[in-house]
């Protein structure tokens, strides 16, 4: 395996953790067993797509400007310093818990198009797909393994929530988890950060 994809996947399936409409609409559906697997694929795929438009863009680049690469580094890691102390405030503070929801079920078509709503119209998801995962792959020199990394988390994570939901569900009702969670995604990307303003 090459030494570039853990660092991607980590750095993926951390970004993907976050609570959000979208992840909550993966697990209420995923609660019903409802069109789980379309669902979940339209999710990743479009990850897969982000992912590889910021490696490639990013990349690119990087090559042609030799400044860019650290300009990116110091960036990436200011950013992921930022996020991480986010994580941790909200493990401190608490107070966040995740609602299946009881409304009605929606076809197939519906769901997708709310997913696609919750993907491609949040303005989140290109900052960390597109910016985010883009600039750091600039650090290594196999940036489609670390784009594979980082696309292979959202693969992992969007299936194992929406096929796993009866038994995540109870967990993450409760605030506790979260914080938990929480906690666990502020090292995370801490320990992302430290890797980049050490390592390069």
């Amino acid at each position: 395996m090459p030494a570039a994809f853990l660092p991607g996947f980590a750095l993926g399936f951390s970004l993907i953790l976050a609570i959000g409409a979208q992840n909550a609409f993966v697990l209420r559906q995923g609660l019903r067993r409802e069109h789980v697997f379309w669902i979940c694929l339209t999710c990743a795929l479009s990850d897969a797509v982000l992912i590889g438009a910021g490696v490639a863009g990013f990349g690119t680049l990087a090559d042609a400007a030799p400044w860019f690469g650290p300009l990116m580094r110091w960036g990436g890691a200011a950013f992921l310093l930022w996020y991480g102390a986010a994580s941790l405030r909200a493990a401190w503070t608490g107070g966040a818990a995740l609602k299946a929801g009881c409304d009605q079920g929606l076809t197939l078509a519906a769901a997708l198009a709310t997913v696609l709503a919750f993907t491609w119209l949040n303005p989140h998801v290109y900052l960390d797909t597109v910016v985010l995962i883009g600039s750091i792959s600039a650090q290594y020199d196999d940036r489609l393994a670390f784009g594979l990394g980082a696309a292979s988390a959202s693969f992992v994570f969007f299936f194992g929530l929406g096929y796993g939901a009866g038994l995540l569900a109870p967990v993450f009702e409760r605030p506790r988890a979260w914080q938990v969670l929480d906690f666990v995604i502020g090292l995370t990307m801490w320990a992302i950060a430290a890797g980049l303003l050490w390592g390069g």
